[in-house]
């Protein structure tokens, strides 16, 4: 069942025991920035979250306001209950760290660390064979990319404690999605044995646990929701963890249902005295003048109605394609000003009001 915004009631998060959340979707329907999001709202009852972007479009650093991202795991946000308007927790505020992947450091990471090639790695990425590589063989560049996350889902300090409390990957889209993630297919051409073949296991182990879950954003629009349904039909072919559907962009309704269903019948006159009881026909009351002036109103009021009529049903429509998914679902509101850091916080209370966090 959809959980709406603004919904008040503290609920236990839907994703217990995960620890690895892969948020994908279709180009533009806002997955970035809701990965942010579920980010900063699993970080709130004080606990610590990664949040990695694996497209090399720096969009984490763009969302925070900071500096471009290095390749290496950073921290670029404090977050608490109270940050986010919620009842305030046992425990303090929460941080944030970031890891923007950089495919070419990745490789000569995979290839010192396996192979201890030291400054012969360097010497194959002068001559572009770096490039070469995860061009010719794009699995092995996905074995390095989810590896990166999943080695970190499991990483433990010294003390034996693990080093993040979640990790969130801002995956690709749902285009290619599933290719992404199944990296054992992807490399079995390439590697039947040896380390990747090894690290491609390992990776899969991950992915395929119930540490993970994987979250597709969508819109109340045609075709963003048909790709949400592709992309979890193909998610659960190849037997990867499906876990919940945030919709994004939601508008309130301007007008409630019976006025939506009155929108097709003929209102012209009904609208024009309203107009005019409401003042807009200037202070004279004789009718021919007020009519006059309240004339050029109507069609675009009319106009803009129905627009948001059919707009209304269209989302109903596939809001309750969403819901014969049935999926936990969470609806997140049209921010009017845009997505600043204060809405990206608004954004992360929305969830974790909802129980995505």
């Amino acid at each position: 069942m959809a959980r709406t915004p603004g919904q008040a009631a503290r609920r236990d998060p839907d994703w217990e025991g995960v620890r690895l959340h892969v948020v994908s979707g279709k180009g533009g329907t806002g997955k970035t920035t809701l990965a942010a999001a579920l980010a900063l709202a699993l970080a709130a009852d004080g606990g610590r979250v990664l949040l990695i972007e694996v497209e090399g479009r720096q969009g984490i650093a763009e969302l925070f306001g900071i500096a471009a991202l290095p390749y290496e795991e950073r921290r670029i946000a404090s977050v608490s209950r109270a940050q986010l308007g919620l009842p305030a927790g046992e425990d303090g505020p929460g941080e944030v760290f970031a890891l923007a992947i950089d495919t070419e450091l990745a490789l000569l990471e995979y290839l010192e660390m396996f192979y201890k090639l030291g400054r012969a790695g360097k010497a194959l990425q002068k001559v572009g064979f770096v490039d070469f590589a995860t061009t010719v063989a794009p699995g092995v560049r996905d074995v390095l990319l989810t590896g990166k996350a999943c080695e970190a889902t499991r990483r433990k300090d010294p003390d034996g404690r693990r080093r993040y409390d979640a990790v969130v990957m801002d995956a690709p889209p749902t285009g290619r999605l599933t290719r992404f993630l199944n990296v054992n297919a992807e490399v079995a051409g390439l590697a039947r044995i040896g380390p990747i073949h090894t690290q491609a296991q390992a990776v899969m182990r991950v992915l395929k646990s119930p540490e993970t879950a994987v979250h597709l954003v969508t819109l109340l629009e045609e075709m963003p929701v048909q790709e949400t349904v592709d992309g979890i039909e193909e998610l659960r072919a190849a037997k990867l963890p499906v876990g919940g559907v945030m919709v994004n962009l939601v508008r309130p309704p301007v007008l409630d249902a019976a006025a939506v269903a009155a929108v097709d019948g003929d209102h012209r006159e009904e609208v024009a005295r309203a107009l005019g009881e409401a003042g807009l026909g200037g202070r004279t009351r004789a009718a021919e003048k007020v009519r006059a002036a309240v004339e050029p109103l109507l069609d675009p009021l009319l106009e803009q109605a129905r627009e948001h009529a059919e707009r209304v049903e269209l989302e109903r429509a596939q809001r309750a394609d969403v819901q014969q998914l049935r999926l936990p679902t969470y609806e997140l509101p049209l921010l009017g000003e845009g997505v600043d850091l204060g809405g990206l916080y608004r954004l992360a209370a929305e969830l974790k009001r909802q129980g995505a966090a």
